[in-house]
């Protein structure tokens, strides 16, 4: 059985290396506006260089156009798909039988990737896709182990079975939602989404016969969030999709920053490789607790133990483990220095962790001293006012570019 592929977002090619790094085999991006994720911009040069820097590295690049397209939309679908065709991404993910049949003439070269917005949520659906060209299928999030399992005894033997372990779960049936364009005119099935489902709403009760008497329901100071869910993590449960023959987990989160991306990425990577390693000493909790240092609202494993479980709503709408932030990004190293760019404000004495790549323990070190990136003189702290601010810093250990740490707060 081959080893399972660990799938991370990319929603830029800096984005990209971050995962790469951290243990990644693969990622998936989007285009500029043929994706689900829209407000990521990927341009064509973002794209060119994310699949040539992760050929050369032996690893893999699946891009998305899983809008479900109007017919103005198909002049550049085709343009895209001819491009595509040149570029040679390892996978182009699609939902829509139009877009899907657009591809396979106009970027016959490429394999072609079932969304999970196509709702593949049983073998016989599975079946269907293969018989019309589809190398690998992305399973809806609905699914428990149990249909998981049985879809993945009857599907063919060489359709390829992917599925998300980790990130937002999203109110709609596989992401197919109408609120947000309801709402604001911005669609979710072509790649705008506000995430309207996060909004906290004002719910009353209204007797038709006294029309305008509004009276509030499970109410407080902050509205309801009744449609806002919990975030995805299958963290404990990697040794059942390991042996149920699952071909890549995926990750959620284009929109995510490099620090997330660090800290789930390398969590994974840890916890997949331990359990190849040594499946009777697999212990999730150390993989877990570094986890729960990114910012999440909570975490559920949805459906995938029980499909009735109803323990995935996040009522309160907030987002926890707000104890640590992104601290910065390694440029390069000056002397005995190291420059990073900073992404909040750092100070001397801040509490700091480095997340090391192939290594659930961090480095843990306090600030002793900044120094300005331009004069080269000590500061006290120092603000991300422009872009890209920079500051020099000294390094308990040795640290290599796009290296990401955090700060205690």
């Amino acid at each position: 059985m081959a080893k399972i592929e660990l799938l991370a977002p990319a929603g830029s090619f800096e984005k990209a290396k971050v995962a790469f790094l951290y243990g990644a085999d693969a990622v998936y991006m989007g285009t500029k506006s043929l994706s689900l994720r829209t407000r990521v911009q990927v341009d064509d040069d973002d794209l060119e260089k994310t699949i040539e820097y992760a050929h050369k590295l032996g690893k893999k690049v699946y891009v998305a156009i899983n809008i479900y397209a109007w017919d103005e939309k198909y002049e550049e679908i085709i343009k895209v798909a001819k491009r595509l065709d040149k570029l040679k991404p390892d996978g182009i993910i699609a939902s829509d039988g139009g877009v899907i049949d657009t591809l396979k003439e106009y970027a016959p070269n490429i394999d072609i990737h079932i969304s999970t917005q196509a709702n593949v949520l049983s073998y016989h659906t599975a079946n269907f896709w293969y018989k019309n060209g589809a190398k690998r299928i992305i399973l809806g999030r609905e699914m428990s182990k149990e249909q998981i399992k049985e879809l993945i005894k009857h599907k063919p033997k060489d359709l390829e079975v992917e599925m998300f372990g980790h990130g937002a779960l999203c109110w709609g049936y596989s992401g197919r939602c109408f609120l947000s364009d309801f709402l604001s005119g911005r669609s979710a099935n072509l790649g705008d989404c506000v995430q309207s489902c996060r909004w906290a709403y004002n719910v009353y009760l209204e007797e038709k016969n006294n029309p305008g008497n509004l009276m509030p329901i499970e109410d407080d100071e902050n509205g309801t969030y009744i449609l806002s869910s919990k975030d995805l993590c299958l963290i404990k449960e990697i040794p059942e999709i390991i042996e149920m023959g699952v071909d890549s987990l995926k990750i959620e989160g284009r929109l995510k920053t490099e620090y997330y991306l660090a800290s789930v990425v390398n969590s994974y990577r840890n916890a997949i490789d331990d359990y190849y390693k040594d499946p009777e000493k697999y212990d999730y909790k150390k993989y877990l607790e570094e986890l729960e240092k990114t910012k999440t609202r909570g975490l559920t494993t949805f459906y995938f133990n029980d499909r009735n479980n109803k323990d995935f709503q996040e009522y309160e709408g907030r987002q926890y483990n707000a104890n640590y932030e992104y601290g910065g990004k390694v440029i390069s190293k000056e002397n005995e220095k190291t420059i990073i760019e900073i992404k909040n404000k750092l100070s001397v004495g801040d509490k700091m962790e480095i997340i090391i790549p192939g290594k659930i323990e961090t480095e843990k070190f306090v600030i002793d001293k900044l120094w300005d990136i331009e004069t080269d003189e000590e500061i006290q702290t120092v603000n991300p006012g422009k872009a890209e601010q920079k500051v020099k810093i000294i390094l308990p250990i040795e640290c290599k570019e796009n290296w990401i740490i955090r700060r205690k707060k």
